[in-house]
């Protein structure tokens, strides 16, 4: 299969690299240093499931130097989405299959505002990885795992076909009977941990531990579940439960990637995160006061690591 990794960072770059060693014609877009560190010495990958090289690594920054893919991956933040798509339309076909893993609970809306209803899929992945260094992506914890369907949840040929794909390059995947469910319980995490990571600078795991901060955590995730719930998502008590569960089982020092991004001063995803919750509150009547409060708090840092 012909696949395109739009945005080679700790997503695109890990997946994007078992599908070629699989033996997949993959093509890489990455940036400035990490691209020539690409291309000087192969996309180089560290993991916990064993480390390998793709040399030759296909990369460019050049979108018009890339033939058309059957399947398209989109690693990029979540801000970055329409206009990745927006450069997308120039090289796609009808057939083309776009797949968003990047964290985020509206990027397939996000897509449809510029491409075609059929050339997308809905999608998420689990991993904790990052880009080390130019040219290097270090995948430290938690088994990859890709989940993802089509928007209507039919279990079509093209999926079925990819999860095969998937499977077979040693990626762990499955196609869910509710996509949208999936991926509200991934957001949900990522939405409750991310934001009061970055603003207490610590560990999930700590921030667990400590008996106000878990109530500030329990509080955060209470209000996601309400607003999945007024936008006809299956995200019950149950549901509630689990994520609470697998918040306590975070190790002490374990931070998720908007809480790096936040951190080290660089632009994050707090605007489709809390940011989001807020937005849809308003729209849906819903009180959402402490998503608010750690989306305003953290706002004025945000806007600053947008300036640079």
């Amino acid at each position: 299969m012909k696949i395109l990794i739009y945005g080679t960072g700790g997503v695109g770059g890990y997946f994007g690299g078992r599908l070629a060693q699989a033996g997949h014609d993959v093509t890489f877009i990455a940036r400035n240093a990490h691209l020539k560190a690409i291309k000087e010495n192969g996309l180089r990958v560290n993991s916990i499931n064993g480390d390998f090289v793709i040399q030759p690594a296909k990369a460019t920054d050049d979108i018009s130097e890339i033939e058309t893919p059957d399947l398209v991956i989109l690693g990029l933040k979540s801000w970055q989405i329409k206009d990745a798509a927006k450069k997308l339309k120039s090289i796609i076909t009808e057939e083309t299959m776009i797949l968003p893993l990047q964290n985020g609970a509206d990027n397939m809306e996000k897509l449809q505002e510029v491409i075609s209803k059929k050339n997308v899929l809905a999608g998420l992945c689990k991993i904790y990885s990052k880009k080390e260094e130019p040219g290097l992506i270090n995948h430290f914890y938690l088994e990859p795992e890709i989940i993802f369907g089509e928007m209507d949840n039919e279990k079509s040929d093209r999926a079925l076909k990819l999860n095969e794909i998937f499977n077979d390059a040693g990626i762990k995947a499955m196609i869910p009977d509710d996509i949208y469910k999936a991926i509200w319980k991934k957001f949900a995490f990522i939405a409750t941990v991310s934001g009061l990571g970055g603003l207490t600078r610590v560990g999930i795991g700590k921030m667990w531990q400590d008996d106000y901060l878990q109530e500030i955590l329990k509080k955060t995730g209470l209000e996601i579940q309400a607003i999945a719930q007024a936008k006809g998502v299956d995200f019950n008590e149950e549901d509630v439960a689990q994520l609470f569960q697998f918040i306590r089982s975070q190790e002490m020092t374990t931070t998720a990637s908007t809480q790096r991004d936040i951190m080290e001063g660089r632009p994050s995803e707090l605007e489709n995160f809390n940011g989001y919750i807020v937005e849809q509150g308003k729209k849906l009547g819903i009180e959402t006061p402490v998503n608010e409060f750690i989306y305003r708090a953290l706002l004025p840092m945000e806007k600053e690591a947008r300036k640079s």
